[in-house]
């Protein structure tokens, strides 16, 4: 194989790498692109989630006033299965005595 046409085999392999190399940059500049808005987009989402948390507890922090037979009162608000921060505390349940019991107490051979 003469110098000229090793050259030339040269050049075709070169001309094919850089048009391989050509698409591949065009398609990661394209994914870096969609990337940017997925991230606007994500950003935006958690504003608003953030907007909505932040309006339901000032809402669930603000006592509701009412009247009930004439007097004025608060109303609390309802428990659900999922409380979240801002829900009341549950009441310690009264047939737990157990817990309330030191270590060992009541029992016999002391």
């Amino acid at each position: 194989m003469s110098e000229l046409e090793r050259i030339t085999a040269r050049r075709s392999e070169l001309g094919a790498l850089a048009e391989e190399l050509g698409k591949q940059l065009q398609e990661g500049q394209a994914e870096r692109e969609e990337l940017v808005i997925a991230e606007r987009v994500l950003h935006r989402l958690v504003e608003q989630h953030r907007a909505k948390a932040e309006a339901k507890a000032a809402i669930a922090a603000a006592p509701v006033k009412a009247q009930v037979a004439g007097r004025a009162v608060l109303l609390i608000p309802h428990r659900d299965d999922s409380p979240d921060e801002m829900a009341l505390p549950a009441p310690p349940d009264p047939g737990n005595r157990a817990g309330r019991r030191r270590p060992g107490a009541g029992q016999g051979g002391g």
